[in-house]
Order: structure tokens, then sequence, then C-alpha cells
């Protein structure tokens, strides 16, 4: 398991677009506000194309951005702009030795679930779902906090909601576990192919926007019928942000995710407030994480090597 360097005052961040084109922001108010909380910035090629009206540019051109950031030794971090659609496109371009040899913070979420879960067990790196560059105007102190604490911490982090935002657990129990798992659409897009996600022995975080009940049980029972949560040790489910009942009768997506829960009679928690929602936890992704269902803790450990 190879862990980034933690990231300080005056470092480098390099901002990357590997999927969506920029919109409701310019690459240079961006940089701007990440010069104010103290980093230096190299942008991407990325961040300044638009192809097909939903790509950031071709797929060869946002691979290479990618390879690019990682090979560039004055890059500390890297930061997706934003989501969208486009990930997935670019996974049989990327070549993930790069990414192994050159071990560096590497964050974003939603479509970029694709991104971590390939680098994750390809590259052999941890990654970071956390808030994106394009929200940076909207950040407020929880989310930067929570994307500083995730980044910096030594041992062990305690994850943690927002003031007044519970965890609550669907089944009982405790688990330990490398925690895997981003955007359930994205995870489902990756079961059969080559990238496919690995549950074995693993704990899933699962989070979705923007998707009706009875889709969000399609996918969830796709992933039931790959396997994937009997391979699991435990669950989390993180925000589910517009995700609405689709009939008058529908018993709405917690009634989902509780089945789930108890069908696999798998440890597992809900409402943890990370996804596409403001404040943002983030979560390091491919460490060490233990599951407690009785106190209703997350607490990510990194292994001694």
């Amino acid at each position: 398991m190879k862990y980034p360097k933690f990231l300080k005052k005056g470092d480098t961040i390099g901002l990357i677009a590997p999927a969506g084109p920029l919109r409701n922001i310019k690459i240079e108010e961006i940089k701007y506000e990440l010069n104010r909380l103290g980093y230096q910035v190299k942008i991407g090629k990325s961040c300044y194309l638009s192809y097909k009206g939903y790509l950031s540019g071709k797929d060869k051109d946002r691979a290479l951005d990618l390879e690019r950031m990682f090979l560039d030794k004055d890059v500390d971090a890297i930061i997706c702009v934003r989501g969208g659609y486009g990930c997935a496109r670019i996974l049989d371009l990327i070549d993930f030795t790069i990414i192994r040899d050159n071990p560096k913070i590497f964050i974003g979420f939603s479509d970029v679930t694709a991104l971590h879960i390939a680098i994750n067990q390809l590259s052999n790196l941890a990654t970071y779902h956390g808030i994106m560059a394009a929200s940076i105007k909207k950040w407020d102190n929880f989310t930067h906090n929570s994307l500083i604490k995730a980044l910096n911490f030594k041992e062990e982090l305690i994850i943690e909601n927002p003031y007044n935002e519970k965890l609550f657990s669907l089944y009982g129990g405790c688990c330990e576990g490398i925690i895997t798992g981003g955007n359930l659409s994205v995870i489902v897009s990756t079961l059969g192919t080559k990238y496919e996600i690995d549950a074995k022995n693993k704990i899933l975080f699962i989070e979705e926007i923007g998707e009706y009940t009875y889709k969000v049980d399609r996918m969830l029972n796709h992933m039931q019928m790959a396997g994937k949560f009997n391979d699991c040790k435990g669950i989390i489910f993180g925000e589910f942000t517009n995700c609405k009942k689709a009939f008058e009768n529908d018993e709405g997506i917690l009634n989902i995710l509780k089945e789930i829960a108890i069908k696999n009679k798998k440890p597992t928690i809900y409402n943890l407030k990370s996804g596409h929602c403001m404040p943002m936890v983030t979560i390091p992704l491919n460490m060490n994480c233990y599951l407690n269902c009785y106190e209703n803790e997350i607490k990510i450990i990194k292994s001694i090597n």
C-alpha cells in the first residue's frame, strides 16, 4: 500500500478535468481561491477544453493530462475540477505504472469513482473521495477542514459528520477491512469489466444523486447479484442526494438500504455526509477501515509498513 505525502501550505496543486468541462466558474477563479488558501496551482490542459458538449476534451487528451500531473515533480496533489461523465472512457488509455511509481494525493468524487477504483486496484495507491475544485467558492469550514484532516492524519482518523448530523446503524456488528467505493452508478458500470470493483473482505462505501428509488433498487440489486455484498465485510451508505420517490406508495431510499443490510447481515452505517452534499466529509480510500455499528464509529487506520 502506498500513501501519498501530506499537503502543506505552499505546496502545488494540479488541476485536471478528467470528465466533464467546467461550467459556471472559470479556471482562473479556482486558481485564485486556491492561491488564497495558501497553495500554488498548476492548471492542466484539460481544464480549458470541451468536446461533444459533455467531455472536457478528447479521451487521449484527458488521459495524458492525468499522466502528466502524476509525472510532474513540482505537483504535490491533484484535484479534479468536477465530475459529470467521462472518467471510464479514459481507463484503457492510462498507464497505471506511472501513477504507481509517482504516488501523490488524488482527490475527487462522483464520476471520478472510476479513477479511484482503477488507481486503488492497479496502482495500489490510497486516494481521497473528497470535494472537487469547481465548488471551491461554496466550501465551508467543515468541508475544508475534513479534507485537510483526511490528507494529513498520521495514524488514525475518526470520520466525523457535520454537527447535528448523526450516523445511524442499519445492522449491528463490527468489522475491519480496506475501504473502497464511491458513486453507485459508476460502481455498477465497472461490473463485468477488467476494472470491476473488488469488494472481497472490504468495506463498501456507496453514495448517489438524482435517481428514483426503483433505480437505486435496481443498481443495488445488480451489485447483490454480482456478489459484492456477499464479498464485503461491511457497508457505509453516504448521501443519496435528490433520490426521490417515483410512486405514491414508494417506501423510499432508506427502506431499500435497510433491506440490503438485513439481507446480507453485514455491519452497516447510514447517513455519512459524503457525496453530492455540502458540507461534505472527505474519505480516504484504499486504507484500512474499522467500522463499529454499535457505537456508530468509522475509523481509518494507516498500516505500518
